[in-house]
């Protein structure tokens, strides 16, 4: 049934009409699908200022500004895990001149969290990935291991005692603690956030024992010794943490996850302009400046996948998210 279900979202976009596009004159259509952009582009963050999205769509625009001639401007939209930022840009004519940059998790995840969201997958499409990274599993300093399976050992031993905090329940960061759970034996208890900042703080604190985090907001307090770590979910190590080993390497390769910002569109945007849209995403993130930003920030540059690829993926994760949550009988708020 939760496959269907993410099907038949993911197969939706094809076939959706927005009121907005209806109400678009065919003088704008023709326009549109012209050269694109014929003017100012904007793109919506889906996250607060200064937070993951909103870095990644600055660093995009900045290099879409090169190379177009046209100026692009940013607006970060956070909210109800990103529901307020995709019907920002549906409210906005559907010519491509609205962009969306926001992680995989606003498919994948977002629909299984808010009950509000259960027709996001309509409502966009990806058009390129722009930037990718896995998650690390961190530790309160206090906290006596030092390795993953000193921690497994410790939970043991302390059973209904140790905490993991997530950015916010229902997400991947909640799923991977459910799913060592299950792989260790163990019975760590979720408490859940709304958003990285308050949970590291907590866990700093010593509110929270342990918490599975992005590798942008977790690295420079990991650099700084006010959390440790103890393991990625990247397939190999990470370049910013080469000293800390992957999931995989230590047993646990379901524990595998790689999430990835992407550049969103209504679907119903003109085909040509949707191509354009893209290529010249995919011409950003060539760009030498553009990666060399990503990595500072705890990113890769995004696979060139195409939206059939990445629509594929997202309706894989959406299973997979959707399986683990409700095994626990997760329900949506």
């Amino acid at each position: 049934m939760q496959r269907r279900q993410c099907l038949h979202r993911l197969l939706g976009t094809a076939t959706m009409v927005s009121a907005a596009t209806l109400a678009l004159s065919a003088p704008a259509a023709a326009q549109a699908q012209a050269a694109w952009p014929g003017k100012t582009v904007r793109i919506v963050a889906a996250g607060p200022a200064g937070g993951s999205a909103d870095i990644v769509a600055r660093v995009l625009a900045d290099q879409l500004g090169k190379l177009t001639g046209q100026t692009v401007i940013v607006e970060a939209k956070p909210g109800a895990g990103g529901v307020l930022a995709v019907n920002d840009m549906a409210m906005a004519a559907h010519d491509g001149h609205t962009l969306l940059v926001g992680v995989n998790s606003l498919v994948s995840e977002i629909p299984h969290i808010v009950k509000q969201a259960a027709n996001m997958a309509r409502q966009i499409k990806p058009v390129a990935e722009i930037a990718r990274g896995g998650l690390v599993m961190v530790g309160n300093p206090a906290l006596p291991a030092k390795t993953l399976p000193e921690v497994i050992a410790y939970v043991k031993a302390n059973p209904g005692k140790v905490n993991f905090a997530s950015y916010t329940a229902g997400t991947i960061s909640h799923v991977m603690g459910l799913q060592l759970n299950k792989a260790a034996g163990i019975d760590m208890t979720h408490v859940g956030y709304k958003g990285s900042t308050p949970a590291l703080q907590d866990l700093m604190g010593g509110h929270v024992q342990l918490m599975f985090d992005g590798m942008a907001t977790s690295i420079p307090l990991v650099k700084g010794g006010k959390i440790k770590a103890f393991a990625v979910s990247t397939p190999k190590r990470s370049a910013l943490l080469p000293e800390v080993p992957t999931f995989a390497e230590l047993g646990y390769p379901q524990l595998e996850a790689i999430g990835w910002m992407g550049l969103w569109l209504p679907p119903d945007v003109p085909a040509p302009v949707q191509a354009q849209i893209r290529d010249a995403a995919l011409k950003a993130i060539a760009q030498p400046a553009l990666r060399d930003r990503l990595q500072e920030i705890g990113f890769e540059v995004g696979q060139p996948r195409t939206p059939e690829q990445l629509s594929a993926a997202l309706a894989a994760d959406c299973d997979r998210v959707g399986a683990v949550l409700q095994s626990v009988g997760f329900k949506p708020e």
